[in-house]
């Protein structure tokens, strides 16, 4: 008995490939996977990693979402949350069209703690809550900037232009999180601001870092580092470039570029020496701790899951440490365990992962994939694995 569609990623790569009229081996050669491993991907043996989905998309001349199967509609219309899209969408298409006639934007103090309660809410995996409020908040803050336009009412949109962006990323819409990136570099040029300007390289380098254009993504990362160049040294600055290294770490990762991997993540582990934990800079998470969760990350895209799994067993994460990087690092575990034959710690990880955010885990690709594989690997499926299962596809 199966507790997820049959439609799996492995499915639907064998349907487009079909659709494309590709024997295997066709594809195998297009998309450098191995032969066995495509095969047995198609087939749902072997789950479909990051790496292998995006060779395969860029193969198939289709969008990485294609392939995954996001967002997941049917999840999302029994979750209601469907329903919430269409408002974030229209409240960012009005960026550029002045202040709403129709609006009286309250004063600064109460719409910076807005804000900030949305970046928490959202790190807390409370993805509903803010899918629910951010379109009214975007659009009091639009015409808040335009009112007003001082640096600080700029650099407020760019920041709730960036939480829409966490929602449609998390949610799986990522053509949506691409615009809400795009408004988040047009309010962060209108504040003239380095830092700002900077994360957005870093978050639209992970864009491409997902559709496997590493090349790209590469470029972005040294040209958010040449901005934060720009910026006021502190502490604010190295957190913001620390980031950025260990996003490069994990691109050149998934490239099989280990060399580079390795430098850049001495390299956020230098700077994060000097910052200490800085969760709350700008929410970003950097800090020591988040070099050696990158590190994990970094070892599995390397195709190196035993030393993944172990560097991950020996990671003590901070109890206040955001709920939705904790869920992450727990389906990047789940990953690495599953991969090694670990099923029940593998297991264990995906229950972690949903324990601490619950939302972010439901529409989270790599625990789907690795749920996948688990029930494949498995001859016997206990009542919890099969209730995870129903849960992930309700």
């Amino acid at each position: 008995m199966h507790a997820l569609p049959h439609d799996h990623t492995g499915a639907r790569i064998r349907r487009l490939r079909l659709e494309r009229h590709l024997t295997q081996r066709d594809l195998s050669n297009l998309s450098q996977v191995p032969y066995s491993t495509l095969t047995k991907t198609e087939q749902g043996i072997l789950p479909a990693s990051p790496h292998l989905i995006a060779r395969v998309a860029q193969a198939l001349r289709v969008e990485v979402a294609t392939v995954t199967g996001q967002p997941y509609a049917a999840e999302l219309r029994a979750d209601e949350l469907d329903i919430l899209i269409a408002p974030i969408r229209e409240a960012l298409d009005v960026y550029d069209l002045g202040p709403d006639p129709d609006i009286a934007p309250r004063p600064a103090q109460l719409l910076d703690a807005d804000v900030e309660a949305l970046c928490v809410a959202v790190r807390a995996g409370e993805i509903k809550r803010v899918a629910g409020e951010v379109p009214a908040l975007l659009v009091e803050v639009t015409t808040a900037a335009h009112l007003d336009r001082t640096t600080e009412g700029w650099l407020r949109l760019a920041v709730v232009c960036r939480t829409a962006y966490d929602v449609a990323w998390k949610l799986g819409y990522h053509d949506l999180a691409t615009i809400a990136l795009a408004r988040m570099e047009w309010a962060a040029e209108r504040g003239s601001n380095a830092i700002i300007g900077g994360m957005y390289r870093y978050m639209r380098a992970l864009t491409y870092l997902r559709s496997g254009q590493y090349r790209t993504g590469a470029r972005l990362i040294t040209a958010g580092l040449g901005i934060l160049d720009q910026a006021e040294p502190g502490r604010e600055r190295d957190v913001v470039t620390g980031q950025l290294y260990l996003g490069a770490a994990v691109m050149a990762g998934r490239a099989q570029d280990r060399g580079t991997a390795e430098a850049h993540l001495a390299e956020a582990d230098r700077i994060a020496q000097s910052t200490g934990e800085a969760a709350r800079v700008h929410w970003l998470s950097f800090g020591p701790t988040n070099v050696r969760v990158h590190r994990v990350s970094v070892l599995a895209e390397l195709d190196e899951y035993a030393a993944a799994s172990d560097a991950g067993r020996e990671l003590v994460i901070p109890r206040d440490w955001p709920a939705s990087r904790r869920s992450h690092h727990h389906a990047e575990m789940a990953r690495a365990q599953m991969w090694t034959g670990q099923l029940d710690a593998s297991f264990a990880s995906l229950l972690q992962a949903r324990k601490a955010a619950p939302q972010q885990a439901r529409y989270h690709q790599t625990v789907r994939e690795t749920y996948a594989g688990l029930e494949a690997a498995r001859r016997q499926l206990p009542d919890s694995f099969l209730s995870y299962g129903s849960w992930l596809s309700a």
